[in-house]
């Protein structure tokens, strides 16, 4: 099953269930918990991202290629950090540069998400999906500069401006995604593909990644995981390519959709 968040010509905010064809119905009550879909045609107005996120979980280095790119050892576990939840951008809003706290060095990082529908902890691999609501497209979007040399060693500082989480379009239920695992994966950057890969070249798969995360530690719903980016970043490119005001990002996940971004300045 699809579902949009949406909002409405009032300005409020919905949830539906897409179907082929483009079109919606709303949905009554909230997918994580009791819902029903109703025949009423959603009323559209622009999309929201798919998950009011209750935590971002953000895991580095994930995937074997991407360590390759950037000479870095293989973990011998996930590599975890946060974002602000407010880092959160909505499908066809800009991703701003910041300008208060400056950087030139922003880059695109497509990857794929993971929405916990209810409260785990302790959990078993061979459980993990269990807890899964759903999986849509993400760009984690990273100021290396933040991230790298004025974070103070910690990576939360480059990845928490607001809209550094773009999530969307829509969310792919877990029983219709069985293997997250094996999903073709690309990034275009002005139309031009700048990642391209398989979710199978993870490090540590999704199963994996929620049995470290739960492990003594309660997930609750809505919590958001990003599972990494594969090689092609712009920060492994000669010369870098970071972005830029006018620019265009496209993530795409197979069996989800297209996330898609323009670039502009933070305005004042």
């Amino acid at each position: 099953m699809k579902l949009i968040r949406y909002r409405d010509a009032h300005g409020r905010a919905h949830w539906a269930h897409q179907v082929p064809g483009g079109l919606a119905h709303r949905i009554e009550g909230d997918p994580s918990g009791a819902f029903a879909i109703t025949t009423e045609r959603a009323d559209i107005t622009a999309l929201l991202a798919p998950v009011v996120a209750t935590q971002i979980m953000g895991i580095g280095l994930n995937y074997r290629q991407h360590a390759a790119e950037t000479k870095a050892k293989l973990p011998e576990f996930p590599i975890l950090f946060n974002k602000n939840v407010a880092s959160v951008a909505n499908p066809d809003q800009p991703i701003w540069l910041p300008s208060h706290l400056p950087s030139d060095s922003v880059d695109y990082e497509g990857e794929l998400a993971v929405v916990i529908g209810k409260p785990c902890r302790n959990v078993a691999r061979h459980q993990a999906l269990d807890y899964v609501l759903g999986y849509t497209c993400a760009n984690d979007v990273s100021a290396r500069d933040w991230q790298k040399f004025k974070g103070g060693g910690q990576w939360c500082r480059g990845k928490s401006f607001d809209t550094f989480s773009p999530l969307g379009p829509c969310l792919v239920t877990a029983d219709d995604l069985p293997n997250p695992n094996a999903l073709k994966l690309t990034t275009t950057l002005n139309g031009e593909r700048v990642q391209e890969t398989s979710t199978a070249d993870m490090i540590f798969d999704v199963p994996a990644l929620i049995e470290f995360l739960s492990g003594s530690t309660t997930l609750l719903p809505g919590t958001v995981i990003l599972t990494g980016t594969p090689a092609g970043v712009g920060m492994a490119r000669e010369p870098p390519r970071y972005l830029r005001p006018g620019d265009v990002v496209t993530v795409e996940i197979e069996g989800i959709g297209a996330l898609t971004n323009p670039v502009a300045v933070e305005p004042a």
